[in-house]
């Protein structure tokens, strides 16, 4: 019998790949050449990650004056996927947790509902900050109204009320950094540090969220500025690179909802001095400005349709209104409002100057302000906490206007709001640094709610048997750039080639198509646009113009407000060659992908609440999300 002692010893030397064993001449680790594991030196994301970039609290004061009660904290207790009373004291919870959140409340009169809550000794040294706590403290919603007018009065005259307060913004901004800092799980959850600087020029959108990439240290260096300091973009960069410079940080600034900007969000001309955009102007805007939010509740601004009157899909959550000021909206403002066709007017630029203005990523977000991050259609809990889902809400503008609805169907009266939206990363890790960074690369992509995963690599060596690889990232990395990446001429001319892959979100629809969508400039300076269906579920055929005709149906029972998986796709892969390309046109690319359709939250409500839906909005939606495009410079 063998020696048990002896093969045990055997077996630890074998185990730790030293001296031969059984008397073969096995190399030990210092002879070995080949690594068993392939991940110890890949880099490249890994992971795509699901969160908002722009939520507002309490304390944001267009949020606390109109019945917001829920702090940071709560916020960021609700992503995290704990169970939260809402402000009207309805429990909420989110069907999964999120990845990341930032809290942006808006830098105008930071915490003042917090402040008035709290009796802040601050606050009632001043006559302003007395007025404002009496009314607010009478607790009806005519008070509510009275101190939101009161205070709104000052913010469009640009007066600040509290400006001569020492201490007041700077101990609320550290609440708010505290709280992100205790929430803050490297790897498990990512609570980002943000907030919103809100310009609104006679009323026009012109807000942008900062996202900062440092912690508590760096952020407590600064209080957060506001729209009562300046009234220009410009001035914004010149005091984030401030920001920079004072403390080594990064951070980086998202403008959102160009549609309600009144021509405004990507306009040729800058807006203070009228001055036409030049070279350094559209370097400076995509330092700073590298993404930009493109759905989310007060409408989706990807494309429009009477600017893409061929697409289809174009006419999705539009919110054809003027801004919250007087000036009407008119169609000469549509170009200067929209993504896709900021994109298209960026290649003209870059044409002329050298220099893409518009060369910026998307993501999507919700823009609550109601500390609750819902972008389910399911469990939305609204734009505003007068609005929260309850069997007695009150409807937002009439509370405003110093009245009080009681009736359920009250809430559908705000039905335009959309619930959106999500901004969707790709990481190779969940924290702030790879988060940030991952934004600033553009490596991004926006959906409306929804939780697909999108891919997309963009090429000149790709082929039809690059689609099906075990390596596919990494291959794609090898031999090709991301969404928000940019290709160059290489080689002999030949058209761009790309890799795309969709996969539905668990828990969510199928998918019914997957689009390319092409812009381009042609030699006599002429932008264009072009859309392709590369995917269709359900055995449908894509046409010789790169269409498919067809729709995918609906299964959607409005009275029930169900839906069934029972046509569309699990998962698309594509590859797809442009059959137009000219070597010397710039273009872009970003791939679009669509949903079957599913019950919008109108529908869902009204059949919570027994009621009737509004005539004029449909009973279904379709749920998309759009990449960050690659760009071709020749």
């Amino acid at each position: 019998m063998n020696n048990p002692l002896k093969i045990a010893a055997s077996l630890l030397v074998l185990f730790a790949g030293g001296l031969p064993v059984f008397g073969q001449d096995t190399p030990g680790p210092a002879t070995r050449k080949v690594q068993y594991s392939p991940y110890p030196g890949q880099d490249f994301p890994n992971q795509v990650l699901f969160g908002d970039t722009h939520l507002h609290t309490a304390y944001s004061t267009d949020a606390g004056l109109v019945g917001c009660t829920l702090s940071p904290d709560d916020a960021y207790r609700f992503a995290k996927g704990e169970t939260v009373t809402a402000s009207n004291g309805v429990p909420a919870r989110l069907k999964r947790p999120l990845d990341f959140l930032v809290v942006t409340d808006h830098a105008e009169n930071l915490g003042l509902s917090p402040a008035i809550a709290e009796d802040n000794e601050t606050l009632l040294s001043t006559a302003w900050g007395k007025t404002i706590h009496g009314i607010s403290k009478r607790g009806t919603p005519e008070a509510m109204a009275e101190a939101y007018d009161m205070w709104l009065a000052k913010l469009n005259a640009q007066d600040d009320p509290l400006a001569k307060l020492e201490g007041l913004q700077s101990s609320m901004w550290k609440r708010i950094t505290e709280s992100a800092e205790n929430h803050n799980t490297p790897g498990a959850f990512t609570a980002l540090i943000g907030f919103e600087w809100t310009l609104a020029p006679n009323g026009a959108n012109l807000h942008r969220n900062l996202i900062f990439r440092d912690g508590k240290e760096e952020a407590d260096q600064i209080v957060p500025v506001s729209a009562y300091d300046f009234q220009d973009p410009e001035k914004l960069w010149e005091w984030m690179q401030l920001y920079e410079e004072k403390t080594g940080g990064r951070v980086l600034a998202i403008p959102h909802n160009g549609n309600l900007s009144n021509g405004l969000m990507f306009d040729d001309v800058t807006l203070t001095g009228r001055k036409p955009l030049d070279a350094s102007y559209a370097e400076r805007r995509m330092r700073w400005e590298p993404l930009y939010e493109v759905t989310q509740m007060k409408g989706d601004g990807e494309a429009h349709p009477m600017l893409s009157p061929e697409d289809g899909f174009a006419d999705f959550e539009t919110w054809d209104k003027g801004s919250f000021g007087p000036e009407p909206k008119t169609s000469e403002m549509l170009p200067r409002e929209y993504a896709r066709a900021a994109y298209k007017r960026g290649l003209a630029y870059e044409n002329a100057t050298g220099m893409n203005p518009f060369k910026f990523g998307l993501v999507g977000s919700t823009d609550s302000h109601t500390a609750l991050s819902t972008a389910e259609a399911d469990n939305f809990f609204g734009k505003v906490s007068l609005l929260e889902p309850t069997t007695d809400p009150i409807r937002f503008e009439e509370v405003i206007a110093g009245r009080s609805a009681k009736d359920p169907s009250d809430r559908i009266t705000a039905a335009m709001t959309a619930a959106s939206g999500l901004a969707a990363v790709w990481s190779r890790e969940n924290t702030r640094e790879g988060i940030w960074d991952a934004l600033s690369r553009k490596e991004v992509y926006a959906t409306t709610g929804t939780r697909i995963r999108v891919r997309v690599f963009g090429g000149f060596d790709f082929t039809q048997d690059d689609m099906t690889r075990s390596d596919f990232a990494e291959n794609g990395y090898a031999k090709g750039v991301p969404m928000g990446g940019d290709l160059k001429p290489s080689g002999a001319p030949r058209a761009p080639t790309f890799l795309v892959r969709a996969l539905r979100d668990p828990d969510g629809a199928n998918l019914d198509r997957v689009q390319m969508i092409k812009g381009w400039l042609d030699e006599s300076g002429k932008a264009h646009e072009r859309v392709h269906d590369i995917a269709v579920s359900d055995n449908r055929k894509i046409g010789a113009n790169g269409r498919c005709e067809t729709p995918v149906g609906s299964t959607v029972d409005p009275d029930q407000a169900r839906f069934s998986n029972s046509i569309g796709a699990t998962y698309f892969q594509a590859f797809w060659k442009d059959p137009d390309f000219e070597v010397g046109e710039r273009a872009f690319y970003y791939v679009r992908v669509i949903e079957i359709p599913t019950p919008r939250w109108t529908t869902y409500d009204a059949k919570v609440f027994g009621i009737s839906r509004p005539d004029n909005i449909p009973a279904s939606i379709q749920e998309r999300a759009y990449t960050s495009p690659i760009w071709y410079s020749p």
